[in-house]
């Protein structure tokens, strides 16, 4: 268990110390998720820095007063180089907000060099770590009682040959950090024992054989699919709501969510603070849960601790985050929110082909896309306001294909 402390119930939510309204933010990478972040915090007339090493799409979102590139968080000087950013460019005091895994990992394990600069918005690696690791993720979780998927502990070849499992399985990094094949799929499907063998082989190559997760596939589609997004300030929560992801792409294993609306789920709201409680969570997070059809059990997946892809959901649902953010931030206690059920989160250039084919495989119907399209309040980068990061990202999107396969084929 995390020796960090949580506070009792009816103790204040403030900053440990006396804090000053911060005058901006720091956002590490990322891409939806960061848009919309970066769009809440501008709306608290926060001054919004966006640094990345990949992707630039939010750089074109209006919210982004200035954009920089750094040399990535696993490059060994990257601690120095962000460092030197905040002194050249006088950042002192600002929020820091990772919005991608490797960032996460990087600022938790740095937190306290980086703290002497900055405000942090995650505990430190030693509590962190519970929720960036798959592995450790399922420990804790069946320590709190908590189901999770079953969990095949190979750590070989030989034990991949000769493992008793039931197929289909998945395979899953335990840390999506270093960007290859396998981390950008997030998951593979092995339906036999050849298949199996020729994927974990691959897997291992990619990120060691430590960092393989194989675990059972849990069948079921959208309606199985549920997510707990939260803010939590030093041990409890702040403010919060459920999801159902209806749709992703690909259909069967995700690597971003299509649609997502809000709804009420009481069991995934209780075990998610259960897990982050243990964890003496701070800041934002989202966990993945997925309710078992053969038995209605719901098991936990994946701890997020950082912006979702439909971040975006929670502004138009209600929930103002960059708000709850500044007022703690700044000290004071946030007033109360609450989430609209019914509405929808649209990845459209995604969920066009993720609804073609839920249609093609006789799983979803045009009557049931139309409706979904009704409940859709917000999408994942386009907005009126701000219009330039939906304008840019297929254009974008098409050369960072183009790129990766030219740099495969060399």
């Amino acid at each position: 268990m995390s020796d960090r402390p949580v506070p009792e119930k009816g103790t204040e939510l403030t900053t440990q110390d006396a804090a000053q309204r911060p005058r901006g933010a720091i956002i590490l990478a990322g891409s939806h998720g960061a848009i919309a972040l970066a769009r809440v915090l501008a709306r608290q007339k926060l001054d919004v820095w966006f640094v990345t090493n990949y992707t630039p799409l939010p750089r074109f979102s209006r919210a982004v007063a200035q954009s920089r590139s750094w040399p990535g968080a696993e490059n060994p000087g990257a601690i120095e180089a962000l460092e030197e950013l905040v002194r050249r460019e006088k950042l002192d005091g600002y929020l820091l907000i990772p919005a991608a895994d490797a960032d996460v990992k990087f600022a938790a394990q740095e937190h306290e060099r980086l703290s002497r600069h900055l405000t942090v918005l995650l505990p430190d690696w030693s509590s962190l770590q519970w929720a960036v690791d798959k592995a450790l993720t399922y420990q804790r979780a069946a320590e709190l009682g908590i189901a999770v998927p079953e969990v095949y502990p190979i750590r070989s070849s030989e034990d991949a040959a000769l493992m008793p499992m039931r197929f289909p399985v998945a395979l899953k990094p335990a840390m999506r950090i270093a960007l290859n094949r396998f981390t950008r799929d997030k998951v593979w499907r092995a339906d036999d024992r050849e298949s199996f063998i020729r994927l974990y082989d691959e897997a291992a190559r990619l990120v060691g054989a430590d960092c393989v997760v194989v675990q059972e596939l849990v069948p079921g589609d959208g309606e199985c699919q549920l997510s707990y997004a939260s803010l939590w300030w030093q041990g409890r929560p702040v403010t919060s709501f459920v999801a159902q992801r209806t749709r992703q792409y690909p259909i069967d294993f995700s690597y971003t969510s299509t649609f997502v609306e809000t709804i009420d789920s009481d069991d995934v709201r209780q075990a998610a603070e259960t897990f982050l409680a243990s964890i003496g969570h701070h800041g934002l997070c989202e966990i993945e849960f997925k309710r078992d059809p053969r038995n209605g059990v719901l098991k936990i997946l994946d701890v997020n601790p950082r912006p979702w892809s439909w971040f975006g959901l929670a502004d138009a649902a209600g929930i103002d985050f960059g708000a709850a953010i500044v007022t703690l931030a700044s000290g004071q206690k946030p007033p109360s929110m609450q989430a609209r059920t019914g509405v929808g989160w649209m990845f459209s250039l995604r969920d066009q082909v993720a609804a073609v084919q839920l249609a093609l495989a006789g799983r979803l119907n045009f009557g049931s896309w139309l409706a979904s399209l009704t409940r859709t309040r917000t999408f994942a980068s386009f907005s009126l306001s701000d219009p330039m990061p939906g304008i840019v990202e297929m254009p974008l999107t098409v050369w960072r294909v183009i790129a990766r396969n030219l740099s495969g084929r060399r």
